[in-house]
């Protein structure tokens, strides 16, 4: 029989060439190849076969005929193309594979004997589904879009991985029913559209083997590799507590270097004493240039000539041969660092943002040569991503040294400080183990309740404050220098109006990122200096009248700023002032944990349960009151807000999100941070939707699922959105929200997909 090994299907495959035999009697008879003998004595020994035609079922068939099948298929696999093509025949999604080019023979040959081609991420459900929907599209009549990319992760040998993504031509293939296969109305279809997750409903309406799958398929591969390890890179940037992230990492390394000795490590870059250390951003890193040490200074880390790539200049800075290098460089620490630890080729690659240094990424290998400056050209592609990831845990890191100096120890909430109390009492109890470890303080099973409001186009108002206000800045710099004596400010006064006037041009248009940056940089450090300096009687009170101007509190150079931070302090007082007189109401309907905070908008999480309040059993009624409870909250924050808009100095509009979660889970008090967090991978895809969901857009649209004027409701489960449907209805009826209610699709996250959403109008 053919192998499969993909068994549980609603096929019966049989191989058959009967469409390409059709295609090749017609050339004979009537075409191109008319009187070939050639192909007159393949036609023969074709009828001497008919289960060429009616269908092979034993694999040996096809092996004992390989020579003719191979003369068949050449014009589909062209001799010369042989060592240059990845193809074979084979049927979709199956481990069945034959008549390979030259170049797919020897892929499978440096995977060695024990290989076996499975689709990655692609099980048996997949398979079973999507075979019943090729059905559906071609009995049918639909066009059910279920196309992903799919790939073959093959090992070239010594740990390196390639990836390959898979092209499937069936254009020689025909589905066939059988007795077997039931009768399937439309409205059967419409069920099977809306449950693809049944997989008992599909074998029911799509028995095993009721179908005849019939004739064959050409796959064809290309090497993805690059592609494909950028895209798993990015992944695992997420995860980089986690304790397999460096091997991880290193594989991909390997598979874009195709070297299987590639190593990797990092640096990071501390600026306020000029040294490299292992620990700057939250997690113990490893570094071949610190060989082990937790930190040390610039100087006795790097040598010149890499202080010259990769701090001034900000460039790759390759080692092709270590022992060479050394030995024209004697003095050079990088060499020593990579001599001692037997590595005889490197690459130093500099992490930068905003022209800040944030660290220094090291590949490494063990053979001279395998790393030079040509391919560091290779890491430009994950560069971006590294830079992203490294300023985003780095200021994370900052803002939690920040905490630790504020407060070592952040308010502990009334609804669990009993449980805190407890864990103090055990560790104090035992006597002559003052320093004893405190207990852990988790509570299983709670209902995580989260919401926000967050203010529309900040960042967007901001930027333009601060273009204003540099604006006015420089516009008075250009008219009291132009006011200046010649020779009475230090420097050149043209040159100096020719910068004013460009970083004046440059404020004309939105302003960037840098430019902030740079402007006050250059007042600062090179323009007020030159200032301080006059002594012209006439000129002095009006370099102490700009100067007064730049007062952040009373000056005309922050007034738009000003007005901005007053818009943003006002809105979020006004918010939380609501939110937080509501609380006393919410406590009372059950007691619960509670934490919000400020940024540009109020967000608030809820934690609710009875491992949180054990005197009190949570009930599903008592839920609903806390739940309906949130909505109406929100309704009267954003009431509270549209009020008070009018006196605004930025009439900024705010948007309204709560995201559904009904799944129980545990939270942990992080000792590290002070504050409670989901705890367990499983339960993070909680922290996760919440991080990403308010900037998600309606799938298939450029709209955000967040408007002004609106409440959008995110969930996963339709029993969840009943529920709520409830909520707002009462809502309704009480005159806070309008009738309108939207059913959303909500475009898919990293690592997140099927959620949906409600939005619905507030009244007004």
């Amino acid at each position: 029989m053919i192998p499969d090994n993909l068994s549980d299907s609603p096929f019966q495959t049989e191989f058959s060439f009967g469409r390409l035999i059709e295609r090749l009697r017609a050339e004979y008879t009537h075409g191109s190849l008319r009187g070939d003998e050639a192909t007159r004595k393949d036609l023969e020994q074709i009828d001497e076969v008919p289960a060429l035609v009616t269908g092979i079922t034993d694999f040996s068939q096809i092996e004992d005929h390989q020579a003719l099948l191979s003369r068949l298929l050449q014009s589909y696999f062209p001799p010369a193309l042989t060592d240059n093509e990845i193809k074979a025949v084979t049927f979709p999604y199956s481990g069945i594979i034959f008549n390979h080019t030259n170049r797919f023979k020897n892929i499978i040959s440096s995977a060695g004997p024990g290989f076996n081609f499975n689709i990655r991420d692609f099980d048996d459900h997949q398979y079973y589904v999507l075979s019943c929907c090729l059905i559906l599209n071609e009995l049918f009549g639909l066009q059910l879009d279920f196309s992903k990319p799919l790939f073959y992760d093959i090992p070239m040998g010594k740990g390196v991985i390639k990836h390959y993504r898979i092209l499937y031509n069936a254009d020689f293939m025909d589905i066939i029913k059988t007795d077997a296969a039931p009768e399937i109305t439309a409205e059967q279809v419409q069920t099977l559209l809306d449950n693809y997750d049944d997989l008992q409903l599909w074998k029911k309406l799509f028995p095993p083997r009721s179908y005849i799958l019939r004739g064959f398929a050409i796959v064809t591969l290309y090497d993805a590799t690059i592609e494909n390890a950028v895209s798993i890179f990015k992944e695992h940037l997420i995860t980089l507590y986690a304790p397999d992230f460096r091997s991880k990492v290193e594989s991909i390394f390997r598979s874009i270097f195709k070297n299987s000795e590639i190593r990797f490590g990092f640096a990071v870059y501390d600026a306020d004493d000029d040294s490299f250390t292992t620990e700057g951003i939250g997690y113990q890193l490893f570094s071949f240039l610190l060989q082990g040490d937790s930190r040390k200074s610039v100087t006795a880390t790097l040598c010149e000539d890499a202080i010259d790539h990769l701090i001034k200049k900000n460039s790759f800075f390759a080692i092709s041969d270590v022992s060479r290098f050394m030995n024209s460089n004697p003095g050079s620490p990088v060499a020593a660092s990579l001599s001692s630890q037997q590595l005889a080729s490197a690459i130093l690659a500099p992490v930068v943002k905003n022209n800040q240094l944030l660290g220094i990424l090291e590949i490494v290998s063990g053979t001279a040569g395998q790393l030079n400056s040509i391919n560091a050209n290779k890491l430009q592609i994950i560069m971006p991503f590294l830079t992203d990831t490294l300023e985003r845990l780095s200021v994370q890191f900052q803002n939690r040294i920040q905490a630790v100096i504020q407060d070592n120890y952040t308010s502990i909430h009334p609804s669990v400080y009993w449980k805190f109390r407890n864990a103090a009492k055990e560790s104090v109890r035992i006597e002559g183990h003052r320093n004893s470890q405190l207990s852990e303080i988790t509570f299983n099973g709670v209902i995580p309740l989260y919401g926000q409001i967050d203010i529309k186009g900040s960042s967007e108002v901001r930027n333009e404050s601060t273009r204003k206000d540099l604006l006015n800045q420089l516009q008075s710099l250009s008219q009291l220098i132009t006011r200046c004596p010649p020779h009475s400010i230090a420097g050149d006064a043209d040159s100096i109006q020719l910068t004013i006037q460009k970083y004046i041009s440059d404020l004309r248009f939105p302003i960037q990122a840098s430019t902030e940056q740079l402007i006050t940089h250059y007042l600062q450090t090179d323009l007020h200096a030159a200032l301080n300096h006059v002594t012209d009687a006439d000129i002095t009170p009006l370099i102490l009248e700009y100067f007064k101007q730049t007062d952040l509190t009373t000056g005309s150079f922050h007034t738009y700023r000003r007005m901005y931070d007053a818009t943003i302090t006002a809105i979020n007082n006004i918010l939380a002032t609501v939110i937080d007189e509501e609380q006393q109401a919410a406590q009372a309907l059950y007691p619960h944990y509670f934490e919000r905070s400020k940024t540009d908008g109020i967000d608030h999480t809820i934690y609710i349960g009875t491992s949180i309040h054990p005197d009190k059993l949570l009930t599903p009624y008592k839920l609903a009151k806390i739940r309906s409870w949130q909505l109406a909250t929100l309704c009267k924050m954003e009431k509270a807000h549209r009020m008070n808009m009018g006196s605004l100095p930025y009439p900024l509009e705010v948007t309204s999100l709560v995201l559904i979660h009904s799944v129980p889970l545990e939270i942990r008090f992080r000792m590290d941070e002070k504050r409670f967090d989901v705890n367990g991978s499983y339960n993070a895809r909680f922290e996760i939707i919440k991080k990403r969901i308010d900037k998600a857009y309606v799938k298939g649209s450029m709209q955000r699922i967040t408007m002004p004027g609106k409440l959008t409701l995110v969930y996963a489960d339709a029993g969840e959105a009943l529920e709520y449907t409830g909520y707002i209805e009462k809502l309704q009826t009480d005159g806070m929200l309008g009738d309108d209610i939207e059913l959303l699709e909500v475009e898919d996250l990293q690592g997140v997909t099927g959620l949906r959403a409600l939005r619905v109008s507030f009244k007004r």
